[in-house]
């Protein structure tokens, strides 16, 4: 096998947009089929791969011998049992994130990877842009100092998308489920660390879906707060402050969409350097990482492990809250 075979399971505006078109610019990749009950939703996709087979039901995809990979941006409630689905059609499987609800969830998926030897990653990008491997690289090197406090923020409004998945209790929507994963992940990404206790957090509900939420974490070298919200102006930013400087990432989530990816670094001396990243997309990169994976034997970056803990975090936070 020397490429994979793709088929996407749902016609959501995020797979248009970015999923499939990184499968067309990324080596060793084909978009072959899409599942989807809606012509209407179907046809942009057409339009966009002319050739793609379209199926009205996902089993019907998942029964198709010549697609070996799936990707899934179904609604979060759904994403678990669909991943199981797939693995047990003998697809390997990218599916969006939050890739389960609660952390607990993720052990049966592992169960699953082990077993079947198949691939299964939660679709968090920002692992594959070199922005963030720049900034774990300066971290770890030491370069700011002892690592003293780490910030992060993300928000958008979607008060007025009343149709949005985001904004349904029942489809596993809000916030944190939605950009908590960025704040949250970001961090031990970077770091390498695992935080050791929840300080406090603060959650604004709106018909049973986070749209504001605050929590501050302790790690074993550093302390770290988190803001996301679905009420806010659109902003991203998080800062890695030392005791020797500190760098800050002004699009850390959402380059090319939000802002450029840059990594400004300060010193203490006044020195600063900008670290540029025009015109990558860490959608290619991550279709690429994931066929190379499972084509060349390569090590994932992002493995079921690491998405459980960004998720345990998560958990933290709300059961911090309903306590």
């Amino acid at each position: 096998m020397d490429h994979l075979n793709w088929g996407v399971l749902g016609a959501s505006k995020f797979a248009l947009e970015h999923l499939t078109p990184a499968m067309q610019l990324s080596k060793n990749n084909r978009f072959l089929a899409l599942a989807t009950r809606s012509k209407q939703k179907a046809a942009p996709f057409v339009r966009l791969e002319p050739g793609i087979d379209v199926f009205d039901d996902y089993d019907q995809l998942l029964a198709d011998n010549r697609i070996n990979a799936v990707y899934i941006p179904l609604p979060n409630t759904m994403h678990v049992d669909w991943t199981k689905r797939a693995i047990q059609a003998g697809k390997h499987v990218l599916c969006e994130k939050p890739i389960a609800m609660k952390s607990t969830e993720i052990n049966e998926l592992i169960e699953l990877r082990n077993k079947s030897g198949l691939l299964i990653a939660e679709a968090y990008m920002i692992v594959h842009h070199p922005q963030w491997i720049k900034a774990k690289e300066i971290v770890q090197s030491g370069t700011l100092g002892e690592l003293i406090q780490v910030d992060a923020v993300f928000s958008y409004n979607n008060k007025t998308d009343h149709q949005n998945i985001r904004n349904s209790s029942q489809l596993g929507g809000g916030g944190l489920p939605d950009i908590g994963v960025y704040t949250l992940g970001s961090v031990r990404f970077v770091t390498d660390q695992e935080p050791l206790t929840i300080r406090h957090a603060d959650i604004k509900y709106e018909n049973g879906v986070d749209v504001w939420a605050l929590a501050a974490f302790d790690f074993p070298n550093f302390k770290f707060t988190s803001i996301t919200s679905m009420r806010m102006a659109p902003r991203q930013e998080v800062t890695f402050q030392g005791t020797e400087g500190f760098i800050k990432l002004t699009a850390p989530f959402n380059p090319l969409v939000y802002d450029k990816a840059e990594i400004t670094q300060r010193m203490n001396n006044g020195a600063e350097t900008i670290f540029s990243y025009p015109g990558v997309s860490h959608y290619v990169n991550q279709i690429e990482a994931f066929s190379d994976t499972v084509l060349n034997n390569k090590t994932y970056p992002c493995s079921l492990e690491f998405s459980q803990g960004t998720q345990k975090m998560i958990d933290s936070i709300f059961d911090f809250v309903s306590a």
